[in-house]
């Protein structure tokens, strides 16, 4: 499960401001998250904390159609379906401690979001201090459509956004924009995309604190996520088949509602109970707590046939017709 040969996946540099910069280098996966790139993460990080030269860190895309678009769910079904359970573990584990290590950092980490942000990414991304995105991110966990559920420490942050936002995107794994992403509190500053290479540049060069940089950059975002009305009244009590019905009784965003219904009909009836279950253990559990809790529940999904099968339908064969097993209760 360590990334191939070829140039380095993770860039780094210090600009002359005292800004170290992450620069992720895998387009080809758009940045799909490989061993080797979490290693490189994680030693860079380590390295620059006690660093007194680094005095912020700056993590950007050098693809021009992702910030990141996830974990490398591929690589881990193949060591799932083989039983090798030491490379499952190691791989959950290195990418969950760089999940804390970010969010325990103590100085100033800036993400700049343009395009794709899944799974994997928003683990890079979400813990830190700052997270920047343009009208073109995407944000989501999608998980449950392949057999998952939200990790990297998502049942952390998704029952804390508000208006139940978080129970939504966990349990639909819907897209949403950047201009939202920071109004439902997943991002923190929109920025236009033409903007983004001078931000990155002053931010790299400027003395002032990173945070006012972005201030002086950042547009205005709607005091409200779309949809935040519906979301709040669906996603209110937030067990999927209360959901369901919810949905299917709203009368005043009908569209959206099917739309939503949709998404939960395309998703593993086992994820989703799963999902709920860590959504509401996460509510009242530390950071750390919830990591170890997704672990052990990663270790344990990644053989599992509803996992097998939805990253075959969803990465492998790309037919985009998973076969579900029947629903399990989620043990957690």
């Amino acid at each position: 499960m360590a990334g191939s040969d070829g140039p380095a996946p993770v860039q780094t540099r210090v600009g002359a401001n005292g800004t170290a910069v992450i620069g992720l280098a895998r387009p080809a996966a758009l940045n799909a998250l490989d061993l080797t790139m979490v290693r490189l993460m994680t030693g860079a990080l380590t390295r620059w904390r006690d660093d007194p030269a680094v005095r912020s860190v700056l993590v950007v895309s050098t693809s021009p159609k992702a910030f990141c678009a996830g974990g490398d769910i591929v690589a881990v079904r193949a060591a799932g379906a083989s039983g090798d359970s030491a490379a499952v573990r190691g791989y959950f584990a290195a990418e969950y401690a760089l999940n804390a290590l970010i969010a325990r950092y103590p100085k100033p980490y800036t993400a700049l979001i343009d395009g794709y942000a899944m799974g994997g990414g928003l683990g890079i991304s979400v813990h830190g201090s700052a997270r920047v995105v343009t009208e073109r991110a995407s944000l989501a966990m999608p998980e449950t459509a392949i057999g998952f559920f939200p990790d990297i420490g998502a049942s952390h942050f998704l029952p804390r956004l508000p208006g139940a936002y978080g129970w939504y995107l966990g349990l639909t794994g819907a897209r949403t924009g950047g201009p939202d992403a920071v109004a439902c509190g997943l991002a923190t500053h929109l920025v236009p995309a033409a903007d983004l290479p001078a931000l990155q540049t002053a931010l790299t060069t400027d003395p002032a604190p990173p945070e006012t940089v972005l201030r002086d950059f950042a547009a205005p975002v709607p005091r409200r996520p779309a949809h935040a009305d519906a979301v709040a009244r669906c996603f209110a009590e937030p067990d999927p088949a209360r959901v369901r019905a919810l949905l299917a009784a709203e009368s005043a965003e009908p569209d959206w509602a099917r739309e939503t219904l949709a998404l939960l009909d395309a998703a593993s009836p086992a994820s989703l109970a799963a999902t709920a279950a860590l959504l509401r253990a996460g509510a009242g559990s530390t950071l750390e707590e919830c990591l170890a809790r997704e672990l052990e529940l990663a270790c344990r999904t990644a053989g599992s046939a509803d996992f097998q099968e939805g990253v075959r339908a969803a990465l492998v064969d790309k037919d985009r017709k998973p076969v579900w097993s029947s629903p399990v209760q989620s043990t957690l």
